[in-house]
Parts: C-alpha cells; sequence; structure tokens
C-alpha cells in the first residue's frame, strides 16, 4: 500500500508545482496532509488505495486530527489538500470517485491582525544602528515590508532588475507565481539607495544571488528565518511588547491606508490578494472608530 501511495504523491506534488503553479510552502504543506493521511491509515491498519478510500475514511480522519488539537485552520487546508488530491485522481483517472466531496470545511474565526502604530513604526526604524555595516539593510528592509506590503517570501526574493527606480514601481512575484506592481514609496526608495551605496555595491554576490536585492554579509540570498530575526531582534531592542513579526508590517501597511481612506479594491491589487473578504479584515479599525463615533455622538445611543 504504502509504495503504491508514495508513487501517487509524487506524481500530485508534481501536478500542484506544474500544472497548479503552488508556492514552495503550499505545495510542502499538502503533501504532508497527504502523509498524515496515509500515517492515520495505518494506525487503523486499513490496507487501501487511493481509489478505494471511502468517504467515512476521511470523516474519521478529520475527527481524529481535531482530536488531537490541530486547529480549525489547519483542518480547514488538510480538507483542501484531500479534495485537490482527490480532483488530481479524477483527472488523470486513477479513480471514478471522489470520497472527499462531502467534507466540509470548519467555519473559520477571523483574527485581527496584529497592526503597529505610525509612532511604532517609526520608533522602529529610528532604533536602527545605521552606523553598523548591515544597519542600512535592515532600515531598507522594514521599509519595503512596510513601504510595498510584501510577504516575507516575496521580499527575500525581490530581485534588482524588478525594482524600476524612474517609474517608482516594483514587480513582485507573489503566490502561484502571479505578479503585481506595487508602488515605490519614497521613504523605501530613500533606503534601498542608501543599502546600494554603503553596503549592497561593496560586497561580491555569490554565483546565482546578484540579481537578488537584499543579501548577507557572505553575498548570499536572505532566509526567510533571517528576516524573522532581524524584526523580533529591532522590536526586542525598542521594548514593543506586541507578537511582531515580519508579517506585521504589510497588516500595517493595509490598515494604514485603509485608515487613510484608501479604496479597499486598490488595496487588494497592491497585496496581491484574490479575493476582497480577505482584504476586509484590514478595515476593522475604521469600524471601531465608527462604533465609538456613534457611541459618542449619536443621540439615541
Amino acid at each position: 500500500m504504502t509504495k503504491n501511495w508514495q508513487n501517487i504523491i509524487k506524481e500530485f506534488e508534481v501536478y500542484l508545482k506544474l500544472e497548479r503553479s503552488m508556492s514552495v510552502n503550499t505545495c510542502f504543506a499538502y503533501i504532508q496532509d497527504l502523509r498524515k493521511f496515509v500515517s492515520f491509515l495505518e494506525i487503523k491498519e486499513l490496507e487501501i488505495l487511493p481509489n478505494q478510500v471511502k468517504d467515512r475514511n476521511l470523516i474519521d480522519f478529520i475527527e481524529y486530527v481535531a482530536e488531537i488539537g490541530l486547529s480549525d485552520k489547519s483542518q480547514s487546508r488538510i480538507i483542501s489538500s484531500l479534495k485537490s488530491f482527490y480532483k488530481f485522481l479524477l483527472i488523470e483517472e486513477l479513480t471514478d470517485k471522489d470520497p472527499s466531496a462531502l467534507l466540509e470545511t470548519p467555519r473559520l474565526k477571523r483574527k485581527i491582525p496584529v497592526v503597529l502604530s505610525v509612532l511604532e513604526i517609526e520608533s522602529i526604524l529610528n532604533s536602527i544602528d545605521v552606523s553598523d555595516m548591515l544597519g542600512h539593510r535592515n532600515r531598507a528592509i522594514i521599509e519595503v515590508l512596510y513601504g510595498c506590503g510584501l510577504r516575507v517570501s516575496e521580499l527575500i526574493n525581490l530581485k534588482i532588475s524588478n525594482i524600476f527606480f524612474n517609474e517608482d514601481f516594483v514587480r513582485v512575484i507573489g503566490k502561484g507565481n502571479k505578479q503585481r506592481l506595487v508602488p515605490l514609496g519614497g521613504a523605501a526608495k530613500k533606503e534601498i539607495n542608501y543599502y546600494m551605496q554603503a553596503f549592497r555595491n561593496h560586497i561580491e554576490p555569490q554565483k546565482g544571488h546578484a540579481d537578488f536585492l537584499f543579501l548577507n554579509r557572505r553575498g548570499k540570498q536572505l532566509t526567510r528565518v533571517m528576516i524573522f530575526t532581524i524584526v523580533k531582534d529591532i522590536c526586542n531592542l525598542v521594548g514593543i511588547q506586541k507578537n511582531v513579526s515580519p508579517h506585521t508590517f504589510r497588516h500595517s501597511f493595509a490598515t494604514h491606508l485603509i485608515e487613510g481612506g484608501a479604496d479597499l479594491r486598490v488595496v487588494q491589487e497592491m497585496l496581491g490578494h484574490e479575493s476582497i473578504t480577505t482584504t476586509e479584515i484590514y478595515t476593522h479599525i475604521d469600524r471601531e472608530y465608527l462604533r465609538e463615533a456613534i457611541i459618542q455622538f449619536h443621540p439615541r445611543s
């Protein structure tokens, strides 16, 4: 059983990468979800092939992962993984039925994201020591995260050839290899130029890394972990108590734009969101402001 599952999962991985154009992280998560299901079948001593799986097997698996404490978000992704897997099997005519058809994703609670105030962002930027050779790089990283609203993966993969300094735009390669153009603000542009002059132009990039904007001391592309470390270290230095990650600057970028009156669909385009409902989580502060205004000023409150 295991060998057949392994072979089909490998083919499914190729399908996700080439035909669905999924990101490396999402593809990895989907494959891990399927391997969890195979492990579950082994725990239950069920020697069945992919085309022999019944809807009851899938329901039992989802109930099992819920019992062991996986969050609604993780359960939802596992269901998406299973549905995509059986869609793939149907396309490849490796099965004639879809046991995942009746699976329902749990109703997710939309969490209000952590957002930094403008003053907190300014204090973070002002705390970075630009006399250090990496200071200008780190300031540029924060400015680009906040000024362009990039995801971590988009930041570390940002290439010099995709920065249009004269037009003040950045071409970003987002989820699913989708491209979008994001305006390059004056502060971010200034810090990128400082970083290029003070650090980037004085190191020899390693082979294959010459076009990446942000490099380490050895001339290599930065990793996701390195960006998280830089952000955590700076926030600890400033004494910010919020749970800040690189993504917090993206949340702050969107929230501050909407607070300033930007159209929701414009922000959706800049963030690279598929759905407007994803962008709507950033309207929470405006709604709270309106609620307080009604309580304070409405004669019937």
